[in-house]
């Protein structure tokens, strides 16, 4: 059974299938090949809130790496994950500020786990075989 992930923030963005990309101060037990069911909120549901699953994922990787290297590298690193994570055109410092510093106490320069994946409801990639 697939574990659940909430995704309230972004909830238009995983509806579009524009978000592929989440960052998570835990979740480090992830691997390639597991699945995930997105929904809008997980914990903190009142009794009679129901559970609103949205998508559907596989997870592509799973690699731990530095908040701040969202803002730090200088090659448009932090705007195209701002893009995969669901906020286009948001500064990456901003998200990194408001998103885990100010809501979780993550400290800048702290690791986090990046998650990537793919919707399970679009075709699977071809591997690669070119000799």
């Amino acid at each position: 059974m697939p574990r659940l992930m909430s995704v309230a923030f972004t909830e238009d963005a995983v509806r579009n299938r524009t978000k592929t990309v989440t960052r998570r101060k835990g979740w480090q037990f992830l691997k390639p090949g597991d699945r995930l069911t997105l929904c809008r909120k997980v914990m903190g549901r009142k009794p009679d809130e129901p559970l609103v699953r949205i998508a559907e994922v596989e997870v592509v990787t799973v690699v731990r790496e530095r908040l701040d290297l969202l803002v730090l590298w200088f090659d448009g690193y932090g705007a195209r994950e701002m893009a995969k994570e669901g906020f286009p055109g948001m500064d990456p410092a901003e998200f990194v500020e408001r998103f885990f510093v100010e809501a979780q106490g993550i400290g800048h320069s702290d690791t986090v786990t990046r998650i990537e994946w793919r919707y399970l409801d679009e075709a699977a990639p071809l591997p690669d075989t070119a000799p």
